[in-house]
């Protein structure tokens, strides 16, 4: 591949040439006599191979179901102001950082760090998350596949009471129309209930007994994990079958199964769109979609949804962008592909709340209720919601199968792809050039086992009330942000800002706006910081479902999940200033000095190149090639 030329690169700072040829002869210094070159890494087969990975893993269950909640709940169409605004100074820019950085350095999600070696730690922190994060987001698809699997009949199972897992308060009466306060016997299979408006909060929905009595089995509580489903170890063994064989063979494979799995969410969104449009009360779930409420933009929580959504919704700080990046050929311009990506990212929310709300609407109208009576977000929507809704349409079975096939592929590639970037980075940590693929396929195999033993946790009768912990923890906002902020201040303070700018220049071959430069050093950290302090500000214990309160050990637990990838970064830079040797000023100049890989040396300037044949540098350089702490 050829250099990069020099008049269309942007310059460098004048120290740039300079660290760079220290690094780049302790490369040379370093690397034994004879040695055979690593092998060059793997590329995507064609570039619309990332874009698609990159579409699946970003585009997953939160545009569908929590972005129209958002939008609805934060004064409608207005919300789009704020949602946008965080969109341009923060989700595009971290975005692009970290795909780019990936790019540039060719290593996955812990070695790309090798930039600045003193801050690995922000590697190590977004390698827990995304375990954590891939150990429980997977129970979302073991529970669309049991719904797929009950889909595949005549009558729906959570449409009619009378099952096995029902209790007395079932009830199948919808239409609170039909109850004026009085006295009404229904028969509900084998018993009859005799009840009134005053004593309708007294009656559960067939629908929701179906959720917790068949579905979860819910227990009283997180200290009681009762017996495990074996139907849901069925379908979480299944489910992940079929992630291992997506990403065992690497990118080749993965670019490839990306094409069905990004793409035909959308053909079933269309098509739930179009019914759901022709359904009565449809348009009124819309116009309550988007009717705008101004008022809304002075409350501070609206921005604090729009800045969490974001980086929720674009999947920054799991380190997996970044090992997608990784597989790019060292010219794609990634610049061009950040917006490419922004772009689809957020019509796909925005398109999927007129699905949501068509059918919202109806829901609503056929029960003779007020729209926020029915809107949900997250699980609620999709194992509660939408289910109820489809009980109430024509073809009822074909509109739920169609449904969970999409929540399954939505939620699919958004896992491989996690699982992908987690195996890239535990690879790239411990390399072995001419491992052959035996090692990719048994590490693959190993982390699924890994994870599948801690799902077992989560299939049990407490199992929802573990998966809450990960969930509001593990992966949380807060643990999301503070890596965010991380990413930012290395990149642009510690690393520098001109230097990464002239970095992308060498790669696409232009510096991309001034703006993003200074989104990376102010703009970006600023927000980061706001949405933080906010979430720390307005902690509440954790809850389910607006009842149980969960004890104080299983908050600790909980803190224990998030501080286990937040403090991985204090405590790297800590533990390798001490073990450095020298002034804490030369100490900061080693540990901040860039490990170069193999591929950089043919972008250097000509300078630098020149000075490849200075005499050999002091042995100490050699810590520069520490991988590993």
């Amino acid at each position: 591949m050829p250099p990069v030329p020099t008049d269309t690169a942007a310059p460098q700072p004048p120290d740039a040439p300079r660290r760079d040829a220290a690094a780049a002869t302790a490369a040379a210094a370093a690397a034994p006599a004879g040695s055979e070159a690593a092998p060059e890494r793997e590329t995507w087969t064609r570039q619309m191979d990332f874009i698609m990975s990159c579409v699946g893993f970003a585009v997953g269950l939160g545009n569908v179901w929590r972005f129209p909640y958002l939008c609805y709940k934060n004064g409608g169409g207005v919300f789009l102001i704020p949602y946008l605004l965080i969109v341009f100074v923060g989700g595009i820019p971290i975005f692009f950082l970290e795909v780019a950085l990936g790019q540039f350095m060719k290593q996955g999600g812990i070695a790309a760090w090798n930039i600045a070696p003193l801050f690995k730690g922000l590697g190590l922190a977004s390698m827990v998350i995304v375990f954590f994060c891939n150990s429980y987001y997977i129970m979302i698809l073991v529970w669309g596949l049991f719904y797929l699997v009950h889909s595949l009949t005549d009558t729906l199972p959570w449409a009619t009471c009378g099952h096995s897992w029902n209790t007395e308060q079932c009830t199948e009466l919808f239409n609170l129309d039909l109850c004026q306060n009085v006295s009404i016997n229904t028969t509900v299979s084998t018993w009859t209930s005799n009840f009134s408006c005053t004593n309708m909060t007294n009656k559960r929905s067939p629908v929701i007994e179906f959720w917790e009595n068949k579905v979860l089995r819910l227990s009283g509580g997180l200290s009681e994990p009762g017996e495990m489903n074996w139907e849901m170890i069925l379908c979480l063994l299944t489910t992940w079958v079929i992630v291992y064989f997506c990403i065992w063979k690497g990118v080749k494979s993965t670019g490839k199964i990306v094409y069905f799995t990004a793409l035909f969410p959308y053909v079933v969104l269309i098509l739930l769109l179009v019914h759901g449009v022709t359904l009565p009360g449809a348009l009124g779930g819309i116009i309550y979609y988007l009717k705008p409420d101004w008022s809304k933009l002075v409350e501070a929580q609206v921005w604090i949804d729009a800045g969490t959504q974001v980086f929720f919704s674009y999947a920054i700080g799991l380190g997996a962008l970044t090992a997608l990046g990784s597989y790019n050929r060292f010219h794609n311009n990634c610049y061009r592909d950040a917006y490419i990506l922004a772009v689809i990212n957020s019509c796909t929310s925005f398109f999927a709340g007129f699905v949501v709300f068509s059918v919202l609407g109806f829901m609503a109208s056929e029960q003779g209720v007020d729209i926020s009576k029915v809107a949900e977000s997250g699980p609620g929507l999709a194992f509660i919601a939408y289910p109820k809704a489809v009980t109430l349409m024509p073809l009822s079975p074909l509109w739920a199968t169609l449904f969970f096939i999409m929540l399954l592929v939505l939620g699919l590639d958004s896992q491989f792809v996690g699982v992908e970037g987690f195996i890239t980075g535990i690879l790239d940590l411990f390399p072995q050039p001419g491992a052959g693929s035996l090692r990719r396929e048994l590490t693959a195999a190993l982390c699924c086992i890994i994870c599948f033993l801690i799902d077992l946790s989560m299939v049990t009768q407490g199992g929802m009330y573990v998966f809450q912990l990960f969930d509001n923890y593990s992966a949380s906002g807060i643990t999301l942000l503070w890596q965010a902020f991380w990413e930012c201040v290395v990149i642009a303070w510690v690393y520098g800002a001109d230097r990464f700018m002239d970095d992308v220049a060498r790669m696409i071959g232009y510096r991309p706006l001034p703006v993003m430069k200074w989104c990376w050093a102010v703009v970006t950290p600023l927000v980061c910081v706001g949405v933080f302090v906010f979430h720390v500000v307005n902690y509440k214990p954790l809850t389910y479902n607006k009842t149980y309160v969960y004890p104080w050990w299983g908050e600790a637990i909980g803190w224990v999940l998030a501080l286990s990838s937040m403090l991985c970064i204090p405590c790297t830079v800590i533990y390798k200033l001490l073990r450095c040797k020298g002034s804490l000023r030369e100490r900061w100049q080693l540990l901040t000095t860039p490990i170069w890989g193999q591929h950089h040396l043919e972008y250097l300037t000509p300078e630098a190149e020149a000075k490849l044949l200075a005499p050999e540098p002091p042995k100490e350089k050699a810590t520069l090639f520490e991988t590993v702490i």
